[in-house]
């Protein structure tokens, strides 16, 4: 017989997430308060990864810290923490919370009353209006009136653009004095940022130089006063930029024109021919990165695979980066994990000691990648990935990979010197694909897709003691043994129904005892399709096996009572039947509910003890009146009635569930055993030739044979 195994506990829950997204557009403030959580996460772009339980991550997975805030649960009917963000970013926010570890006990439902706790995320927007646009190469007087009020404008970067240089000149106050002011230069993203901030003081001009900045996307500049409340300061700004030549005419960002490269009708196309003028040294040098066109196929929900139109494997140079991109714009992509594989191959490197440096970032591409850098843009830390011959495959996984175009860098590094690397050139295929759960979860999980508030991301439910972000944490793992055990556990003890079927079929409960065997026939085989591990058997569907066990429970438990009354035999089948049509359609309607199971035990206890009262009202003495019948059996089977339900409702928790769900099974058919009344007086055991009411009888008259006239 099969439990609910619903995981709660009074005032807490299985750590969970319950995570909605904010819109912002763009501007200077973000504030936004919680409503009754332990813990609350931000993150700019995609959901926050968090790990509250402490588990391990998967191999060459990426994790960031989010940035989390701590909230004191009080009794208060309503508990409000604001977060103030100045500056945010334009996109996607997104906010996660979650209770802590819960016990893990497992309780019937309905028998406990949890606390339920509400999480509601309100924003409120301070934009600014007409912010002034900077325009490149022009430079632009502005004029900041006091300190409390600082200077906002921004400037579009343009696509192929490898450096921006940003001037603060002539920077003067109303009392002609020289100035001290703060240049930040960029959005605040959660949970780090990457802003640029400077201190420019005095006459003299300040300036600062920035690669890699996110390409078709506007940068926000603040400039505020850093010197007295009174004087307002005056001062010019210049940007200016340094464009980048692809190695293609075909834009890698604009899939339009694909068809035309695939042709070759336009210069530069990747054909062949092309390939082959790539690998002259001289036309390598006029370009800043070589494109490589990659198409996206979107294959199911949050699973996306990257084609590359030139064959899986790409040419690494060492004068200019390759360059691939992987569009993650869909909105719905930063559910899942990104997967990038790379790996060399070793016959295409001519230089033995050569290295392939790669680069994999958001929202801009690295475009010189060398020993000194740590594969980071204006904004955004990237993930390095390095291939030699010594490690000819790299790995990278994004766990909740935010919503950008992301780019893979490529490019040929030699110890002693670029010039080493000229002539060299370096194999690599690439496979990169988006999928909702890494490996699937792996043998012992379940990949769920998760719907918060028109929201969908995924996530794995581990089992047998696994965990972990894809199920990889062995940490509390069950072993192979353990798990047979479990299982043969849970399954033999429903052989302890054998004795009770043996009684009723002793004592001629031919219905009880059909019932006793459905029950047991459906639990064990339940059991065994219900296992987290890999000792699973399932003869038909896990929810028919369920909803089969259910019934058969509960069905055991109606016949056994009304047995044990002792009213007419029509009037008990009868109760038989609409009984258990009344159970199927109960348990149709709340499989988990309470009232499933005590409904028809308080019903058929007072028809028992209705009819006891009437036999030992009509026969004047207690009923049932043999002291032996108390002692020996009735006192028995309630008291093993009474621990099975103790066991059942109050012990069982996820860690000891297949031995305290075996002893249940034990006690429960154990019990059945003894509460049995006994058979007719008037019937005999085993009596079957007695029960055939249609026999021939020969009869024999010698004398009328003698006799007889013909």
């Amino acid at each position: 017989m099969g439990t609910p195994r619903s995981s709660t506990s009074t005032c807490q829950k299985i750590p969970c997430c319950f995570a909605g997204f904010c819109r912002h557009p763009g501007g200077r403030n973000l504030s936004a308060p919680a409503w009754r959580s332990q813990c609350m996460h931000f993150r700019y772009g995609a959901p926050p990864v968090i790990n509250p339980l402490g588990t391990h991550f998967p191999a060459n997975a990426t994790v960031r810290p989010s940035y989390n805030i701590s909230i004191t649960l009080s009794s208060a009917v309503q508990n409000t923490t604001f977060v103030n963000i100045t500056t945010p970013a334009a996109g996607d926010w997104f906010i996660a919370a979650h209770l802590p570890e819960a016990a893990g006990r497992i309780e019937v439902k309905g028998f406990s009353t949890p606390c339920t706790y509400m999480f509601q995320a309100d924003m409120f927007v301070l934009r600014l209006t007409d912010m002034p646009v900077l325009e490149p190469g022009v430079a632009m007087p502005q004029t900041i009136v006091s300190p409390a009020k600082p200077l906002h404008v921004k400037v579009f970067v343009p696509k192929y653009t490898a450096r921006m240089w940003f001037e603060l000149r002539s920077c003067m106050t109303s009392e002609r004095r020289a100035c001290t002011v703060r240049v930040v230069l960029g959005s605040i993203t959660l949970p780090q940022s990457f802003q640029r901030i400077i201190t420019c003081t005095g006459n003299v001009n300040c300036s600062v130089s920035l690669d890699s900045l996110p390409w078709e996307k506007w940068v926000q500049i603040m400039v505020e006063s850093l010197g007295t409340a009174n004087a307002s300061v005056s001062l010019e700004m210049l940007a200016s930029f340094t464009d980048c030549r692809p190695g293609s005419t075909s834009s890698f960002l604009n899939f339009s024109s694909l068809n035309q490269s695939q042709a070759g009708s336009g210069p530069g196309s990747p054909t062949p021919s092309t390939g082959m003028a790539l690998r002259n040294t001289s036309d390598q040098r006029s370009f800043c990165l070589q494109n490589q066109p990659v198409v996206r196929e979107d294959l199911d929900v949050v699973s996306v695979r990257y084609r590359l139109l030139n064959g899986p494997s790409v040419a690494v140079y060492s004068i200019s980066p390759t360059l691939l991109l992987l569009n993650l714009n869909s909105g719905m992509d930063s559910g899942g994990s990104l997967v990038v594989n790379l790996l060399l191959n070793k016959t295409s490197l001519s230089q033995a000691n050569a290295t392939v440096v790669a680069c994999v970032s958001a929202a801009s591409p690295v475009l010189s990648l060398n020993t000194t850098q740590n594969c980071s843009t204006a904004f955004f830390q990237g993930y390095p990935l390095s291939l030699s011959t010594s490690s000819a495959e790299a790995m990278l996984i994004v766990l909740y990979p935010q919503t950008d175009d992301w780019f893979l860098s490529l490019q040929l590094i030699c110890p002693k010197g670029q010039s080493e690397c000229n002539t060299a050139e370096a194999k690599v295929t690439v496979i990169a694909y988006l999928t909702p759960c890494f490996n699937d979860c792996g043998p012992y999980g379940q990949c769920s897709l998760l719907r918060r508030h028109g929201y969908l991301y995924a996530g794995c439910s581990c089992k047998a003691g696994w965990s972990g972000w894809s199920c990889t944490d062995d940490t509390k793992a069950q072993s192979v043994g353990a798990q047979n055990l479990a299982t043969l556990l849970l399954t033999l003890s429903n052989l302890m129904f054998l004795p009770a079927i043996a009684v009723a079929v002793y004592r001629y409960y031919l219905v009880e005892a059909s019932v006793y065997t459905y029950t047991m026939f459906f639990s064990t085989f339940y059991h065994a399709c219900d296992q987290p591990g890999i000792a699973v058997m399932c003869i038909m569907d896990y929810d028919t096996l369920q909803y089969c066990d259910f019934l058969g429970s509960v069905v055991s438990i109606w016949v056994t009572i009304l047995c044990m009354s002792r009213v007419k035999k029509i009037l008990k089948y009868v109760l038989f039947v609409l009984g258990s049509l009344l159970i199927a359609m109960s348990l149709q309607l709340d499989r988990r509910g309470v009232w499933n199971m005590m409904g028809p035990c308080l019903f058929a206890l007072i028809i028992m003890i209705s009819a006891w009262v009437y036999h030992g009202v009509k026969r004047r003495h207690c009923y049932p009146s043999s002291w032996k019948r108390w002692v020996f059996y009735l006192l028995p089977g309630i008291t093993l009635a009474f621990i099975a339900i103790s066991v059942y409702a109050f012990m069982e928790t996820n860690e000891n569930y297949y031995y305290t769900h075996s002893i249940w099974h034990v006690l429960v058919a154990g019990s059945v055993a003894f509460l049995l009344p006994p058979r007719d007086k008037h019937k005999k055991p085993w009596a079957w030739s007695q029960k055939l009411t249609c026999r021939y009888q020969i009869c024999q008259n010698d004398r009328e044979e003698l006799y007889a006239v013909t």
